[in-house]
């Protein structure tokens, strides 16, 4: 079963036709689906329980959509870099499933299969298909061996689908391709921690510190950081190692916005600023006073509201 394609667009290779195969699957299991029910006529259950809208067309109806419609360049005539640029366009845009239409027009009309096998994946990651994400990656490396941001977005997938020990792997690659890239020091120290190395997670990050000291406040856009997702307690340990790398480096502003974090996430930061030789003298600082103070009456509130509400007694109050 394929899909109609619609007039003055090319036909995709077939390595491009995965998703447009995937539908179809999709398509045809809830036909089957909808004609398995007892008694109810296919055509009667389509005419009671219209189609809802998906993401894609939700989009296609804002102004932005408009507007951006009018400019867009004709796959069938364009350059491959006419149309790769509008893909990093629209993918800047959020609108992430256009921008792989454009990408994929970009390879029809000869533009470099790696780079933009790699911005497939990247968007892909972004729309949260971890797996489809993860076969591009896997496509790149095998293109490009040496190329170590393939390397790094490989390992943010394998880390998002739970393979920790082979993103740990694919990161050490991207470094040695790299080393001075603070994004894959920064993946890698992230990896460590959920495997609780963290003498090894704290090397990373003191590098990635001294490759960009901004690189773990600016984690979107960074081909896969911004996606490692940490336990509330490894959080917590993370910040708080952020907050000793950051006083090590006279960075105050960003030591109590760590701190700020590690509370939040449910440490002691007074208790364990006590035992820690490089944030004890700042245990009594008026401004880590503060941000505990006022930290700790958010916390009050928040698990009164809970208990209130579990208990019929209130409803629940508007977040802080």
């Amino acid at each position: 079963m394929r899909l109609p394609v619609l007039p003055g667009h090319p036909v995709l290779p077939r390595c491009c036709r995965a998703v447009e195969y995937c539908l179809a699957c999709s398509i045809a299991l809830g036909a089957l689906c909808v004609g398995a029910l007892p008694g109810v006529a296919p055509q009667a259950m389509a005419q009671a329980m219209p189609s809802p809208m998906t993401a894609r067309e939700r989009l296609h109806q804002s102004d932005q959509w408009a507007e951006i419609q009018k400019h867009l360049p004709d796959p069938a005539t364009a350059s491959a870099a006419e149309l790769e640029t509008q893909g990093d366009i629209l993918r800047a845009r959020r609108f992430p499933e256009d921008a792989m239409d454009y990408y994929r027009y970009a390879i029809v009309r000869g533009g470099n299969m790696a780079s933009l096998t790699n911005k497939l994946g990247l968007s892909e990651l972004e729309l949260r298909n971890i797996q489809l994400a993860m076969v591009c990656f896997q496509r790149v490396v095998k293109m490009n061996r040496k190329g170590a941001e393939g390397w790094n977005n490989l390992g943010a997938a394998e880390f998002l689908e739970g393979s920790t020990n082979s993103a740990v792997s694919d990161y050490k690659k991207a470094i040695k391709l790299d080393k001075k890239n603070a994004v894959y020091h920064a993946n890698i120290a992230t990896a460590y921690f959920s495997t609780k190395d963290f003498g090894a997670a704290r090397r990373e990050m003191a590098a990635a510190l001294a490759d960009d000291p901004q690189v773990f406040e600016r984690r979107e856009g960074t081909g896969g950081v911004s996606a490692h997702v940490l336990s509330s307690q490894d959080r917590a340990r993370f910040s708080f190692e952020m907050a000793k790398l950051y006083a090590r480096s006279g960075m105050q502003d960003q030591m109590l916005h760590s701190l700020a974090m590690a509370y939040e996430c449910g440490m002691d930061v007074q208790r364990e600023m006590e035992k820690d030789p490089l944030l004890a003298p700042f245990e009594m600082d008026p401004r880590v006073v503060a941000l505990v103070h006022d930290e700790q009456i958010v916390r009050n509130r928040r698990d009164a509201t809970v208990t209130a509400f579990q208990d019929g007694n209130a409803s629940p109050a508007n977040p802080l």
